[in-house]
């Protein structure tokens, strides 16, 4: 089929999955450390000293060798590549019903990405469940699909579904957010630069800003998240109480900054690629 006859949406689709599958395989071993720094047990030993990014990191290597850091990327490929592929897509989607052209208001950018971040993560969400249960390293799961079997068979398929309501928390203001920082950014840029090879690195660098800003922000809704889909017999205000109760206000800012680092190189990068390759297909972005 030629790529003049495939619809826009779906265009769209492939230039987000593309970029979703070069940043998540860069940037797994970021997401492992969140993940394993968010679920540590609050009885660690007295005098053990505090567990930081690095000591985690250290740590995986020496038990799980090098290759450990990627531990759960399968299914944060089988999440990302369609994700991101769901999210850019109905993210053009929406912005071609109703805003035609020019770009989005702040208002505007804000209900575009998070109506198109909603669409991703509900979809999405049970291999972001299984991804957060593998990860995590408190289960004896051989496998991504023997991980899968046990939650069904244990725990029911609605388990899958854990965490959705914290996920849309943290999730969709993080993309709103991030869509809003970014497109006001990229506005502000002088057109000599907008329209110059050097175009690319100052998106990237608009998208450095926008990831920061809002992932600080969604941090406590991403802790809140883990916890309730490693420990299914949480609800969220539940996961609210023991995080509070048992680290106090700094729990929920447990993984900040590998989750930062991540999620704002992988938003940057994300949104460079896509952009540039829904150029070369002759797409507006």
């Amino acid at each position: 089929m030629e790529l003049s006859l495939v619809h826009p949406a779906v265009k769209a689709f492939m230039c987000g999955s593309l970029s979703g599958t070069c940043s998540t395989l860069l940037f797994q071993p970021l997401d492992l450390v969140k993940t394993r720094l968010q679920t540590l047990q609050s009885n660690v030993q007295p005098g053990s000293g505090r567990v930081g990014m690095m000591s985690i990191l250290l740590s995986v290597v020496r038990t799980e060798r090098l290759l450990g850091l990627w531990k759960g990327v399968s299914p944060s490929f089988v999440r990302t590549i369609p994700g991101v592929g769901i999210y850019f897509s109905t993210y053009y989607s929406l912005k071609q019903h109703f805003l035609q052209d020019g770009a989005p208001g702040a208002v505007q950018a804000v209900l575009l990405g998070g109506g198109a971040r909603a669409v991703a993560g509900v979809v999405m969400l049970p291999v972001t469940v299984i991804k957060t249960r593998f990860e995590c390293g408190r289960y004896s799961y051989a496998s991504v699909s023997g991980a899968l079997r046990s939650v069904l068979h244990t725990e029911g398929p609605a388990a899958l579904f854990s965490g959705l309501m914290a996920t849309l928390l943290r999730d969709v203001p993080f993309s709103g957010i991030y869509v809003m920082f970014y497109s006001q950014a990229k506005a502000s840029l002088p057109d000599e630069i907008s329209t110059s090879p050097s175009a690319p690195l100052a998106n990237f660098s608009c998208g450095i800003l926008a990831g920061v800003l809002a992932s600080l922000i969604t941090q406590p809704a991403d802790v809140v998240k883990t916890h309730v889909q490693v420990n299914t017999q949480l609800k969220t205000a539940e996961a609210v109480r023991f995080i509070y109760t048992e680290y106090g206000l700094r729990g929920f800012l447990r993984g900040a900054l590998p989750r930062s680092l991540r999620r704002t190189m992988m938003a940057a990068m994300a949104w460079t690629v896509y952009e540039q390759m829904m150029a070369h297909v002759g797409l507006k972005s």
